[in-house]
């Protein structure tokens, strides 16, 4: 087998596409030929070695992929069988998707829903699938087209350009947060019905003037807590990524005085029916221009190059890795 394999030396994280012993897979019932993988802005962290994603070298990175059942000891799944796993620390501490097989725990993996393949599935990918999960947060939390208008932050990034497509399928206004005025024509054909600089959050006050219904945030730390500030009482935020930070530098005056809801939202540890519900969506709620609009399709070894276009922001959208 051929496997993106990432060792550290001198402390600086190495990576390169290596041939593997199958023996050197880790433990797990079932072993998975893969097809297709992606790149999430995790992997790009893990790949360029920005970010402490990896605690044991070496490791195959890769959070998510789609492929066939090679073999199997799970009751569950058989031989053939189409398949995707998204999260449980794969690719951070299990070997991953950026290589031509995988073995994994049964429980792990979701057969591919009917009316989805696996090039389709790593589109939507990690990022696809938490965007899904956000707008379900929504949903829950009551907000529907009719309360008011959405806003998403990192909108041009994998999770932000999913959710963005998503809401507007579903009938929702949006506004879209960008910092590059090159994605905007991009985030329009996706139905962002206007697209706000990133410049706008940098600053805001415990309470202002109330604009949003509801809201996916990607970013964190400042944006986070302006965004905060402008929610319609009762409000939503999902929030399910700290791209800006992890700090939160905002007041309790949100929450209590315009009953806001800040819902966090994980995608790597999501109980299967909850997996479950969220792929059904997604096959029923995604338009298939999608695919065509966000996809960069790019091959194995090129991972490493394109991680680090993600970690310098030079890359919108969804970066599909043909494995097979």
């Amino acid at each position: 087998m051929q496997a993106l394999i990432l060792e550290q030396q001198d402390g600086k994280t190495l990576a390169s596409v290596q041939p593997v012993e199958e023996s050197r897979l880790p433990e797990g019932e079932v072993t998975v030929d893969i097809d297709w993988s992606s790149l999430n802005y995790k992997d790009a962290l893990a790949i360029t070695g920005k970010g402490k994603i990896i605690r044991n070298f070496p490791m195959v990175p890769g959070i998510d992929f789609a492929g066939r059942v090679h073999t199997s000891e799970d009751p569950r799944f058989h031989p053939g069988q189409q398949v995707l796993l998204t999260g449980w620390g794969v690719g951070e501490n299990h070997w991953g998707g950026l290589a031509t097989q995988a073995r994994v725990k049964g429980d792990w993996l979701v057969p591919m829903p009917k009316g989805m393949d696996g090039r389709k599935a790593m589109i939507v990918g990690t990022a696809g699938f938490t965007a899904m999960l956000c707008v379900m947060a929504l949903e829950d939390a009551g907000i529907r087209p009719e309360s008011g208008d959405i806003v998403v932050t990192g909108a041009s990034g994998g999770v932000g350009s999913t959710a963005v497509t998503l809401l507007h399928k579903l009938g929702y206004q949006v506004a879209a947060v960008s910092g590059r005025e090159s994605t905007h024509d991009y985030l329009r054909q996706l139905g962002a019905n206007r697209i706000l600089s990133r410049d706008e959050f940098a600053e805001t006050r415990p309470l202002e003037k109330q604009v949003w219904a509801g809201a996916v945030d990607t970013v964190g730390d400042k944006v986070l807590a302006k965004i905060l500030a402008q929610m319609n009482y009762g409000g939503c935020v999902a929030a399910c990524g700290l791209a800006g930070g992890f700090a939160l530098p905002t007041t309790v005056m949100p929450f209590i005085l315009r009953n806001v809801r800040l819902q966090g939202v994980d995608s790597v540890m999501t109980p299967a029916a909850r997996r479950h519900e969220a792929w059904e969506r997604l096959v029923r709620d995604l338009p298939e221009s999608f695919y065509t609009q966000s996809a960069t399709e790019i091959n194995l070894s090129q991972a490493p190059e394109y991680a680090s276009k993600i970690m310098d922001n030079q890359f919108h959208g969804r970066a599909l890795v043909k494995i097979a």
